[in-house]
């Protein structure tokens, strides 16, 4: 392409692009194993160019997800410059280069038009196992929580890694599940190419570098523009919540709108230092929903790709528990992650009050459940997950049972109880537990469970804000904070549970803060 592009050909070629990343990310969910991906959504798909920088992302999937990718696809771009060939696929799951936990797998797929390297597809998902403690928080350090996967050819020139398959089909409890999701992903990215491929041959495309620099050098314009038009300052927030076991985190974020650079500043100085809890955050995962935050109130109808995320810098001190270091324990990370954009928000509340929201229950509460069926054999369970209510916005009332800022649905009952012996006795909405306000919370649900066997099992539960609600905003009132209990009795455990089989287990989420003074 050597003259510049004009608008409707940049549209005729974006359109295209989304297209292909879309259907890419539609492929994936529709073929995946694990019901948290293809019930739940839990994923991410994107589109790079051949300096490693992401372009576009699907119209479907998770913040964490997608923005981690970003930064994945940067990271692998850089370690395997100049040694793939046609038919590599590259993985790793490494928490600080990728999507903050080992259950997160990313899959990059370089695409070559020829013996040249024009861009890669890369996906993230969540899989059903990957060894180790499972899902929960009460890992002492990594090393208990499961198979650690470097940054390595998971294919290589079109033929599977044999010993690498072998290591991780012996260490996970599920292998047909997670194989199953692996080759999905495989599948989606060599279909991600192929349409890439044809896209250039349409249009007479080498390759795709002058449109990702056309794409990304407006997308980082007209969000500096859109920067530039807000209120210059330092503006602070700060949410403090419980998390599993009861240990108080505090979040604090001073954001800095600099309208010289067109360009927002985060940092979380002051914030909590890590936890000896599975609940740390590494880095990639906390700018994930911190640029999130940012984009969701400033210029949500951009595209999301690496010009628009440039000009949002977080940063925050090394060893905190939104900063981790080796070797804490890090599973549960969305536990904390989860609750990165609330202080944010706080603090924009200060410069775009119409734009913000209260206040929500923050992470999705998620379970994972082990043990046997009534023939003896062994059974995993995919995550699933429930959503507090979500906070008041200036207008509106908050939605009720839904999570912002991660977007993931649940995986629907039927889909459970089909997949393993358990039994949901109610699953219904915590009518009144949203905070009161000129607009009111969304509220939280209530959902009652027992398993069909005659063996003790397991759980790993990770609730968080069983004490104080989320807060109100502007003078709203709080939500109700959650209650999790098993057989009547209220528990705040970031350890693994061994239950009964008579045992019955009832979450009750939190409701989203207020937002302004209650009419009276």
């Amino acid at each position: 392409m050597s003259k510049p592009l004009d608008g409707i050909e940049l549209e005729i070629l974006w359109s295209n692009l989304i297209g292909i990343v879309s259907e890419q990310a539609k492929a994936l969910q529709r073929i995946a194993f694990s019901p948290i991906v293809r019930e739940a959504g839990d994923l991410a798909s994107a589109l790079f160019d051949a300096r490693g920088r992401m372009v576009a992302q699907a119209n479907t999937g998770t913040p964490g997800h997608i923005n981690s990718l970003a930064a994945a696809g940067g990271h692998l771009h850089g370690l395997f410059a100049g040694k793939l060939v046609p038919g590599d696929v590259v993985i790793t799951n490494d928490p600080w280069l990728s999507a903050g936990h080992f259950f997160d797998i990313t899959l990059l797929t370089p695409i070559f038009n020829g013996a040249r390297l024009i861009g890669y597809v890369g996906s993230t998902i969540h899989h059903t196992d990957i060894g180790g403690y499972g899902i929960g928080a009460g890992a002492r350090d990594i090393h208990e929580e499961g198979l650690w996967i470097p940054p390595l050819k998971f294919f290589e020139a079109g033929v599977p890694n044999a010993t690498l398959h072998e290591i991780i089909r012996r260490n996970v409890r599920t292998p047909d599940h997670v194989f199953g999701d692996l080759a999905a992903q495989v599948s989606s990215g060599a279909a991600g190419g192929e349409r890439l491929l044809a896209m250039c041959e349409r249009y007479g495309l080498a390759d795709i570098e002058a449109l990702s620099d056309e794409i990304i050098r407006r997308s980082e314009e007209a969000t500096r523009s859109a920067i530039r038009k807000l209120k210059a300052g330092t503006y602070h927030g700060e949410s403090s919540f419980d998390v599993p076991g009861g240990e108080i985190i505090t979040l604090k974020s001073a954001v800095t709108i600099d309208t010289d650079r067109g360009e927002v500043r985060i940092d979380f100085a002051g914030s909590s230092g890590a936890s000896s809890a599975g609940i740390n955050v590494v880095m990639n995962y906390t700018h994930a929903y911190s640029t999130f935050a940012i984009r969701s109130c400033l210029n949500p109808e951009l595209p999301n790709n690496h010009g628009s995320l440039a000009p949002i810098v977080v940063t925050a001190p090394k060893g905190s528990i939104v900063n981790c270091e080796y070797p804490v324990p890090v599973n549960a990370r969305h536990v904390v992650g989860m609750y990165v954009s609330m202080p944010i928000l706080k603090a924009l509340y200060h410069v775009m009050p119409e734009r913000v929201l209260a206040e929500g229950a923050g992470a999705v509460w998620t379970m994972q459940v082990q043990g046997k069926r009534d023939d003896g054999s062994a059974f995993t369970s995919s995550m699933f997950n429930y959503s507090g209510g979500m906070g008041a916005r200036l207008t509106k009332p908050g939605p009720s049972a839904t999570c912002y800022p991660t977007g993931v649905a649940a995986v629907p009952v039927e889909i459970l109880e089909a997949a393993m012996p358990i039994v949901f006795d109610r699953k219904e909405l915590r009518l009144g537990s949203g905070g009161a306000g000129r607009t009111p919370g969304g509220d939280g649900q209530v959902i009652q469970f027992h398993l069909r066997t005659a063996s003790p099992w397991t759980l790993n539960a990770v609730p968080s804000r069983l004490g104080e609600g989320p807060e109100g905003l502007g003078g709203g009132m709080p939500g109700a904070g959650g209650h999790f209990r098993v057989n009547g009795r209220d528990v705040s455990e970031a350890r693994k549970l061994t239950l009964n089989p008579d045992d019955v287990v009832v979450l009750e989420t939190p409701g989203g803060g207020g937002y302004g003074p209650p009419a009276d």
